[in-house]
Parts: structure tokens; sequence; C-alpha cells
């Protein structure tokens, strides 16, 4: 892709596979359900995803090519859709990594975590300790790390404010408990599992300053930088994201930072404007090209290679 330093492979390590199984789980949540998904998506202004996880991954890879985007991750947005992921990334390797998302509370989340990994092939756990309200130091956690302790594998911990756009949009209550959000929480865990690589999205989401005390404590904890960043209202003096940016590099450095874009819908399809606006900040900011390579696609390499 073209870009303020040439031509750079990108990478992107945050996207959402909104699958037509995700819209399903979400069609029967409601309080009258729309009478099929195609309904459901429709009420939305979105383009239905086929039924065939294949297609839509073909979708997802005829998108990329649009906007010369190497690879992306598919991350499954609810759980138990971590057949969908796999059926993407199996349908098209080279352009995908496949994350799958899992309530550690759940009676079966160790097989499932266990099968994500060693039979499905897919590469990240990701936990959402506040929408399924659970501490991430709970010890039924512990199991799912162990199984992540291996090459090409991570652990994404959403933190801070978790707000799900598509939930609002179908007027569902979304009951997520911010108490269990702060990336302090994350410290103790990180320290017991420095065979583990952890990621947080969206420079921890209001708890910047939190997420950043944990990075320079724990080597094996990655930023990702999705998103529009609005939590900086939350801040004051509210930084610019530049200023976000400058801070983030120093304290886990080029290296640990993964540029992610949070595209999860059709028609809007990949979305290029987080891209523009995030390289423009960093070509600002003075980032060198071989730093930019790496938080625009090198690092999530690195951290994918098994």
């Amino acid at each position: 892709m073209q870009t303020p330093w040439g031509e750079l492979p990108v990478e992107d390590a945050h996207a959402h596979l909104f699958s037509h199984s995700f819209f399903e789980t979400l069609r029967k949540q409601q309080a009258q359900p729309a009478a099929n998904v195609n309904a459901l998506v429709a009420g939305l202004g979105w383009e239905a995803p086929p039924a065939d996880n294949a297609a839509l991954a073909a979708r997802w890879a005829a998108e990329l090519d649009r906007h010369g985007v190497s690879k992306t991750i598919l991350m499954a947005s609810i759980p138990g859709d971590e057949q969908s992921a796999a059926d993407a990334v199996r349908a098209n390797p080279e352009r995908f990594y496949g994350y799958f998302m899992v309530n550690p509370l759940a009676p079966d989340a160790v097989e499932r975590t266990r099968r994500a990994f060693e039979e499905l092939g897919l590469q990240g756990l990701c936990l959402f300790p506040a929408m399924q309200r659970y501490s991430i130091q709970d010890e039924r956690v512990r199991p799912l790390l162990e199984l992540a302790a291996a090459p090409g594998r991570v652990v994404f911990v959403h933190c801070g404010v978790l707000s799900v756009g598509v939930r609002k949009k179908l007027g569902l209550a979304s009951p997520f408990d911010m108490s269990r959000s702060n990336p302090i929480d994350l410290h103790r865990v990180a320290v017991d599992h420095p065979d583990v690589h952890f990621v947080i999205p969206h420079f921890g989401a209001g708890y910047f300053r939190e997420t950043l005390m944990l990075g320079d404590l724990c080597p094996n904890v990655s930023l990702d930088t999705s998103s529009s960043n609005a939590w900086r209202r939350y801040l004051v003096p509210e930084p610019t994201l530049g200023e976000v940016f400058q801070q983030a590099l120093g304290v886990y450095g080029a290296r640990r930072l993964l540029f992610g874009s949070d595209s999860s819908f059709f028609p809007r399809g990949w979305n290029k404007s987080v891209f523009e606006t995030q390289s423009a900040l960093l070509a600002e900011l003075g980032v060198s090209a071989e730093d930019a390579a790496a938080i625009f696609g090198g690092n999530l390499a690195r951290l994918m290679a098994r």
C-alpha cells in the first residue's frame, strides 16, 4: 500500500467478522426478533453477510485487494462463533488470521479454546472481562492462557470503555461491568504468564495512563491503535491523537504497537480513514520508515509467526 514512507505491506490487527451466525445470535436476543438475518441487517442499513463463511471471506479478500491491504485479522465477534472465523481463514489463509471470543465462565471454555487453537488453527483468544462480567485474574482464566502460551498465539484483552455499536442500533441491552475493565488488573496475570503475548486494543480505551504503566512493567503486552479513539474526551486536558501516539511510542516503542482499523461491516468495508489519519500523524511525528513498517504490519506478522 502507498504510505507517507512509500510502499509498505499493511496488516490490520483489528477487524471484526460479522458473520451470518453472529447476526442470527443478535436476532434471537431481540424482544421482537426480526423475521430473519437479512431483515435484521437491512434495518441497520448494512449489507447482509452470506450464510457461507467462505463467501464472506471472499468478500473480505476483495475488499483488501481494493485497498492494497496484505492481510487482516478476522475476529469472531461473539462467543461460540469460532467456526465462522476458522472457515474464513481456511478459505483464504494467505489473507487472514483468525481470532475467537470465549467466556471463561462457560463450562466448556477450556475445551472450546483448545479446539479453536489446536484443531481450527485460530491464533487469537479474545477476552472481554467487562462484557462477560469476570475478573481477568479469575482462576478460570488461567487454563485458557496456558493454551495460548505458544508461538503464533496471542491473547486480546479488551479494557476500558466498551460500547458495542451494533447492539445499540438494535436496541439490545449491554449490561457490562466497567469495574472489570482496568488494565492494571492484567499486570499480575501478564507477570505470571511471561510466555503469553497480550494485546490491548484502543490504547486501553480510556485507561491510557494505566495502560502505559502496564506496558512499562510488562514487555509481553502490546497495544493496538484501532478505531477513532474517542475515549480521549475522558482525559483532562484532552490529548490529541498525535500526543497519544507520542506517549505510547515513548513507553511501548514501535515494536509493540499494532495498527488496527476496527473494520466490521459492509458496505463500509475496510476502514481506510483510520489508516489515513494514523499514518499521517506518525509521519508528522517523524517515525522512521523501519518503525512505520513494523507498526503497520511487521509486528503483527512477527506475533503470528508459528
